[in-house]
């Protein structure tokens, strides 16, 4: 595609975190598969008899095309379910196996192709579910029984992170504008949550699943506690200065909600995201964060018709919205993989039926969103403000770096002593997690108050504002963490801009003086 950056651009990995570990010790760990997919993405078998698939159909943008495309959609068996008129993109529902091949043929059609390999299925329940087992009571009685009470919030003693970027301190001299919003496009946020309701914004959230905005009240939310990642998400950006729980990097900025995971199976569809992307941008959101790639495919291969439809439909949303005035920040990945390289071995794709193991060239197949043009990848630092042992990088594709935790060997000095990062979890609980998923809502959190310090400030300029305020510690000497004396990754670039942290980490305090 003519509009995708070149080659060297931008990547990130996945939904799910390589470890999870609640406030009380005794929880555990997720099992040892989350650490290199995203939760709950285990294969499912397409149906065997013509299954009913969902379809992204590209075509000019003038009213006469759109109108011809929807006809010709139900002439071949298909049902429109969404038209998006301003971006030439239609979400359509067919049995009909050779759908996307008629619909490339049709006059006015760029590009046509299916969006998952797993049949349709009806939606699930939107109950959110049993309730974390701690509290924000019981998490404040914990902190101060151990000692971690901190000199703001009750568990902020625990919160590496935002000593790491200054935020403590900047949210002193400047919390965050309540006309910023950062938009959450994630697994759904419990706004009911006592550090996120404050700064929750109803009016720019919804539920987005199936590619049709749904404003009810609550759609937004988490369909069950197990969907914690968004919930995560927002607290790190938002979550207020009230004496109760924790602090975000911006906490008084606005968070909102844009649900775009499956009921079922927890997977991020291109459909999905291009109304996120859609209703964002019309909502006068401000800033997204995007902690995902899009599935079924991590690497969207633009020889291949079914995934170059997706990296076009998914574009055209996005950059529709930053035309709009939003801001995208996404995160690199959590696979440790130099996505400058020649050569990615991707053996998860596609991650809703039965996966295939493939040798792509990363600079012809695109992760989406990441690799769109004006979205900013953020990769993932520890405590010492080294790159995170699972985090991806690359020459030319990270943009910034921010903390996502280290619990393996970047070990705080903190009364919990996990290199993990603290945050809001659903049902009014906490959590630690790790992965590039934290990393960018960190990112998101400085931009947020950048925003708030230059409102006139484009998508554009506001990406040049955070990478300027950026600290870069530039390449390390070795980078032999498990010290068996071989480099687990190498680091190229100079002392300002290089494939670790790209223009550096992030800097909160920075940012608002």
């Amino acid at each position: 595609m003519d509009h995708l950056r070149s080659p060297r651009s931008r990547r990130r990995l996945a939904l799910a975190v390589p470890v999870v570990l609640s406030l009380t010790a005794s929880l555990g760990f997720l099992p040892a598969a989350a650490q290199a997919a995203p939760d709950g993405r285990a294969g499912q078998t397409a149906a065997a008899e013509a299954p009913r698939l969902a379809y992204v159909v590209n075509t000019r943008t003038d009213h006469r095309t759109i109108a011809s495309v929807k006809r010709a959609i139900a002439r071949t068996g298909g049902t429109v379910v969404a038209t998006y008129d301003r971006i030439g993109v239609i979400v359509a529902h067919s049995a009909e196996p050779g759908f996307a091949t008629a619909m490339r043929e049709v006059r006015g059609v760029r590009s046509a192709g299916a969006t998952r390999t797993a049949p349709l299925t009806a939606a699930a329940t939107t109950d959110q579910g049993a309730a974390q087992p701690l509290t924000a009571e019981q998490a404040a009685r914990t902190a101060r029984a151990s000692g971690a009470m901190g000199a703001g919030e009750p568990l902020e003693a625990d919160q590496w992170d935002l000593r790491a970027i200054g935020a403590d301190k900047a949210a002193q001299i400047n919390p965050g504008s309540s006309r910023v919003t950062v938009a959450v496009i994630d697994t759904g946020v419990d706004d009911t949550h006592p550090d996120l309701a404050p700064n929750f914004s109803a009016a720019q959230s919804a539920n987005c699943v199936g590619g049709k905005a749904d404003t009810s009240a609550g759609a937004w939310r988490p369909y069950t506690a197990e969907d914690y990642h968004g919930t995560h998400v927002a607290g790190e950006i938002a979550a207020a200065r009230n004496g109760i729980g924790v602090a975000g990097v911006a906490p008084g900025v606005k968070v909102s909600s844009i649900k775009v995971s499956d009921p079922d199976n927890g997977l991020f569809y291109p459909e999905n995201v291009v109304c996120a992307f859609m209703f964002a941008a019309d909502r006068g959101v401000e800033i997204t964060n995007n902690s995902y790639y899009v599935d079924p495919w991590l690497y969207n291969c633009m020889d291949d018709p079914d995934q170059r439809a997706i990296v076009d439909a998914v574009n055209r949303a996005q950059l529709y919205a930053q035309r709009k005035g939003t801001l995208h920040l996404a995160s690199a990945g959590n696979s440790s993989h130099d996505l400058d390289s020649d050569a990615i071995v991707d053996d998860s794709s596609p991650d809703d039926s039965t996966p295939v193991t493939r040798t792509i060239d990363p600079h012809e197949c695109y992760d989406v969103p990441t690799q769109l043009p004006g979205v900013v990848t953020v990769s993932a630092t520890g405590v010492d403000k080294e790159k995170s042992y699972y985090s991806s990088y690359g020459e030319g594709v990270v943009d910034v770096a921010a903390p996502g935790g280290d619990g393996r060997y970047q070990i705080p000095d903190t009364p919990s002593k996990n290199g993990r990062i603290l945050s809001t979890m659903p049902n009014d609980a906490y959590g630690y997690l790790q992965g590039t998923s934290m990393a960018s809502p960190h990112a998101a959190g400085v931009a947020a108050l950048l925003k708030s310090e230059h409102p006139w400030a484009s998508p554009a300029q506001l990406q040049w504002l955070l990478k300027a305020q950026a600290d870069n510690p530039g390449c390390p000497d070795s980078y032999d963490q498990d010290g068996d004396g071989a480099q687990d990754a190498t680091c190229e670039g100079g002392a300002r801009v290089n494939g670790f942290y790209g223009y550096g980490i992030v800097d909160a305090l920075r940012a608002v003086k």
